[in-house]
C-alpha cells in the first residue's frame, strides 16, 4: 500500500516583489522520516520551510501538511508542529520552568498537564537540574536543548529545525544530535536546515539540496553522494605552471573534477585509476570517502554568498 506523504508541495512559489525565492518546487516528505534541506545562504530553504508552518504565505501552488491546505488551515497545521528557530526567542527574564510554562498557554494545555508535560520534556533533555535558572544561565549548548524541549511541549507531530546546532561546540551539537536521533526512533516527522554537512549525514533519511529557488538533487545522503561524487575524492595541489596541462588529461581522459582555483578535487565516478594515477604522479594527494560536502560543494559551488 503506498504510504500518503505527510507535506506534499506541487509547483510550490514564493516570491518577495521581483525575487523568486522559491521557483515552482516539488516535495514529498513521509510520516517519521528526518527531511533535510541544504543549500547555501539565499538559496530558498528557510523560506520553504517558513511557508510550510505557515509563518510566509505562499505565492502560487499547492502545499499541504497532514492533507491540510496551509492557506486555509494554518491555525491547525501549527498546532501538529514543534518548532526550534534559528534564533534563540527565550525569555531572559524567565525561569526554565516558566519559559515552558508561559511557551504551553499558547497551546491552551490545562495547568496540571502543562506541569506534568514540563517535568516530561526537561527531563528528556537531561535539564531537570536547571529547573530555576534563568537563560542567561544556561550554556549554548542547555539553551538549545531548552529550545528542543519548549518545541515538545504541544506533543508535535511534526518537528521543524531551523540550523538547531549552529555555534555549539562538537560535544554539545553531539548531545543534540542524540535527542534528535531518539526522536526520530519515535516516530516524530523531522524537518531539519544544517549547514553542518556530518549533521545532514547522520540525522536526514532523505535531503533536497537548493539552490536558487530550485531543487537540484534529492534522495537519501549516501545515494546522492554515490551518484554524483563516487567513492572517493582526491584532492592536489599542483604548481600553477602545470595545473593546466592537468586540468586538460584529466579532460581528455573523461575523468570527473572540480577545478578549484588553487586544487584540483578529482571524483571516483569512473573506473579510470590508471590514467588518474599517471596524471596526478608526483603531486601529493591521497584518495579519501566522499562526503556530503563533497556533494555540496560539487552542486552549488565554492563562491562565497551574501549572508543576507
Amino acid at each position: 500500500m503506498e504510504q500518503t506523504p505527510v507535506i506534499s508541495a506541487r509547483s510550490l512559489v514564493k516570491r518577495y516583489k521581483d525575487l523568486t525565492a522559491v521557483d515552482g518546487i516539488h516535495l514529498n516528505i513521509m510520516e517519521g522520516e528526518c527531511f533535510g534541506f541544504l543549500g547555501p545562504n539565499g538559496a530558498g530553504k528557510t523560506t520553504t520551510m517558513r511557508m510550510i508552518t505557515c509563518m510566509s504565505p505562499v505565492t502560487e501552488g499547492e502545499l499541504s501538511v497532514h492533507g491540510l491546505s496551509v492557506q486555509h488551515s494554518p491555525r491547525e497545521i501549527k498546532n501538529m508542529l514543534g518548532v526550534v528557530s534559528q534564533s534563540d526567542t527565550l525569555d531572559p527574564d524567565l525561569t526554565v520552568h516558566q519559559n515552558l510554562y508561559a511557551h504551553s498557554r499558547y497551546f491552551n494545555i490545562p495547568r496540571s498537564e502543562a506541569m506534568h508535560r514540563i517535568d516530561e520534556v526537561l527531563d528528556f533533555v537531561h535539564l531537570s537540574h536547571k529547573i530555576k535558572n534563568t537563560p542567561d544561565e544556561l550554556s549554548g549548548g542547555m539553551r538549545r536543548r531548552l529550545l528542543i524541549a519548549r518545541a515538545l511541549l504541544n506533543k508535535p507531530k511534526i518537528l521543524v529545525l531551523d540550523e538547531p546546532t549552529t555555534g555549539l561546540d562538537p560535544q554539545s551539537r553531539h548531545s543534540v544530535w542524540d535527542k534528535l536521533a531518539v526522536l526520530k526512533n519515535e516516530g516524530i516527522t523531522t524537518l531539519l536546515t544544517t549547514h553542518y554537512m556530518e549533521e545532514a549525514a547522520y540525522l536526514c533519511d532523505r535531503l533536497v539540496v537548493i539552490d536558487h529557488g530550485n531543487i537540484l538533487v534529492q534522495g537519501t545522503p549516501s545515494e546522492l553522494v554515490m551518484e554524483y561524487v563516487g567513492n572517493r575524492v582526491m584532492e592536489i595541489h599542483p604548481p600553477h605552471n602545470e595545473k593546466s596541462t592537468i586540468v586538460n588529461s584529466l579532460r581528455n581522459n573523461n575523468v570527473e573534477f572540480e577545478d578549484n582555483g588553487n586544487s584540483v578535487s578529482i571524483y571516483d565516478t569512473t573506473d579510470n585509476f590508471d590514467a588518474v594515477n599517471s596524471i596526478t604522479n608526483g603531486h601529493s594527494g591521497n584518495w579519501r570517502p566522499a562526503n556530503l560536502e563533497d556533494l555540496f560543494l560539487r552542486l552549488t559551488g565554492r563562491a562565497l554568498r551574501d549572508d543576507s
